[in-house]
């Protein structure tokens, strides 16, 4: 028998951390669980949507969504690969919504999750601006989304949204969180799925998929205009997704503890 301290294995809101005590027993510090996991969120929104501002403001007319859609997609891919094992890699309010209702993520993470992915929203675009000629960047609305301009666009815009951040919890939430069908491509997978929603979606409603991205260019430019529809469209998104998951596959509680048996 080994007389090495045991290693303890704890759930961090997606992210694992291993960690040795002296006395055998599993000892994860309020910091580990709690703090470490919303910097992480902070940061990587911030950088995310940094990135993602900058590629629409910068986005040249004749690449059309090709630059935004490459940008943000290989942004997130890249983002979650380094940080995902700290929070779960969500930068995301729909998102963490979806894993927490699949048990994915600890109830009691999810209001501090949208804070700090706010306020790394505020952050990334307010650098965006800070870097940004002054032309360019109201010429692109400070990448706030600016796709829908009257009442009639509204119902196929917010239609738009909902599916397309469908597409995005679900490559999250079976390709990172689901025990059956997780993988090591996650990061690559959410990645891909954000390019292919903006190459698909991005004409229509802008394919925001993420209250954060489109809170923070919204502060920096005052850009308002039918905002409420990147709120509405992808938390309702992460609610069906959630549900469904849970009513046809489970939640991961659940499965932990029926793989226990």
């Amino acid at each position: 028998m080994s007389g090495e301290a045991p290693m303890c294995e704890v759930d961090l809101g997606g992210g694992k951390v291993k960690e040795t005590n002296t006395v055998g027993r599993c000892r994860v510090s309020s910091y580990e669980r709690y703090i470490q996991p919303c910097m992480a969120e902070l940061l990587g929104s911030a950088l995310f949507i940094f990135i993602g501002c900058l590629s629409v403001i910068e986005n040249s007319p004749n690449t059309g969504v090709l630059q935004p859609a490459l940008a943000h997609g290989l942004a997130l891919g890249l983002i979650i690969a380094i940080l995902g094992n700290i929070s779960g890699g969500h930068f995301n309010p729909a998102v963490s919504l979806a894993v927490t209702l699949i048990g994915g993520l600890n109830i009691m993470l999810l209001i501090p999750y949208w804070i700090s992915q706010l306020f790394g929203g505020l952050i990334g675009a307010a650098l965006a601006k800070a870097v940004s000629p002054e032309e360019r960047f109201w010429n692109a609305s400070g990448a706030a989304f600016a796709t829908v301009q009257e009442e009639g666009q509204v119902a196929v815009a917010l239609g738009a949204e909902i599916i397309l951040t469908m597409l995005l919890t679900l490559a999250v939430c079976m390709g990172a969180v689901n025990e059956k069908t997780k993988g090591p491509l996650a990061p690559f997978s959410i990645g891909f799925s954000v390019v292919v929603d903006i190459l698909a979606g991005g004409a229509i409603s802008g394919a925001c998929m993420n209250p954060a991205r489109a809170f923070g260019p919204a502060v920096m430019a005052g850009y308002w205009d039918f905002h409420w529809i990147y709120w509405l469209g992808p938390l309702l998104a992460g609610l069906l997704v959630g549900l469904l998951i849970r009513l046809f596959i489970g939640d991961e509680k659940t499965r932990l503890i029926l793989k226990a048996r």
